[in-house]
């Protein structure tokens, strides 16, 4: 399982900014590289290595139950569209051509014939809609951090979509996140309102928060309980607890198997802040030792040491930590 993307009313510039990406990593003719390939008579081999020791999202065996009378349920656009972005996300670590030829395979290895063309059709589209979300964020009349910008966009988002998909796809694959996302601007409206003091503020949200739609609040209550658990988990670490306490405080909390999802997570944030500590220290090091040298070798010295301590995902976020 990877993140959830980022909702696209208040987040609409980070999700542009990834795919801007598209345009300087995934060339129209490019080719899967042999980094990315699963190795020879390796079958369960990872699509790229961050997703090693992952499942794809999407429930595709909602997608068979989901099909009546040759049509498509709106959980199953939803079901599509999470195993669209799950293997999209690779994005950096291999092309577009790439990625959509891996869910390609994906969809006709797991669906019949008949579902496996619908969502490859959805899977064509989904594509170009992305694409021309990088044209939609360059106007200069969507910028801004304003609510109405913000609001802006989430309109212009909306009638993009309506050129692509119906309103059964666009409700089945978007529907949570728009609902998301006007709540979330309906909330920045009010803490924005110079005109509400801080207990009509607080008055306002009560009341977005008891109209809130059930999905919304289920999610929000889910949120909460993962942000207890990590603060739980803190204080017990704190206290000398070991990494089995907080495994059973977790499973308890929630389930065996999210227990087993966040001590990955942790995991994995350790390994990150171990290879970044150790990069700091190597890093002074090999300037200390090049310091007589010219800027294209220690620049050069610096790139090799960055490709032996990060992938070529990770290493744009080591700009934060120089």
């Amino acid at each position: 399982m990877r993140l959830r993307p980022t909702s696209l009313g208040l987040g609409l510039v980070v999700a542009v900014a990834c795919l801007v990406a598209w345009q300087s990593y995934a060339p129209q003719d490019a080719t899967p590289t042999s980094a990315a390939l699963p190795a020879a008579g390796s079958a369960q081999a990872p699509f790229v290595r961050s997703m090693q020791d992952t499942l794809p999202d999407g429930n595709l065996q909602a997608i068979l139950n989901g099909t009546v009378n040759g049509h498509f349920t709106p959980q199953v656009y939803a079901e599509l569209r999470r195993l669209f972005d799950y293997y999209l996300s690779a994005v950096g670590e291999q092309s577009i051509p790439a990625i959509t030829q891996q869910i390609r395979d994906e969809l006709q290895r797991r669906l019949p014939p008949p579902q496996a063309q619908k969502a490859q059709r959805l899977l064509d589209l989904y594509i170009a809609f992305k694409r021309e979300l990088v044209d939609l964020e360059s106007k200069p009349a969507l910028a801004g951090s304003g609510v109405q910008a913000i609001r802006n966009r989430q309109w212009a988002m909306q009638e993009l979509r309506g050129r692509y998909f119906s309103q059964e796809e666009s409700q089945g694959m978007f529907g949570f996140e728009d609902a998301y996302d006007t709540d979330a601007i309906a909330r920045l409206e009010i803490s924005q309102n110079p005109a509400l003091n801080a207990a009509q503020k607080q008055q306002k949200l009560a009341a977005l928060d008891a109209a809130m739609p059930s999905v919304l609040r289920n999610e929000r209550d889910a949120s909460s309980a993962v942000w207890r658990a990590d603060q739980q988990a803190q204080e017990m670490r704190a206290k000398g607890a070991s990494e089995d306490d907080i495994y059973r405080m977790r499973a308890k909390e929630f389930d065996a198997q999210a227990a087993a999802r966040l001590a990955e997570v942790d995991r994995e944030e350790a390994d990150w802040k171990n290879r970044i500590a150790r990069y700091r220290e190597e890093r002074t090091r090999l300037l200390a030792a090049q310091a007589n040298a010219s800027e294209s070798e220690r620049q050069s010295a610096l790139a090799q040491l960055q490709q032996n301590l990060f992938s070529e995902a990770e290493r744009p976020r080591l700009v934060a930590y120089e």
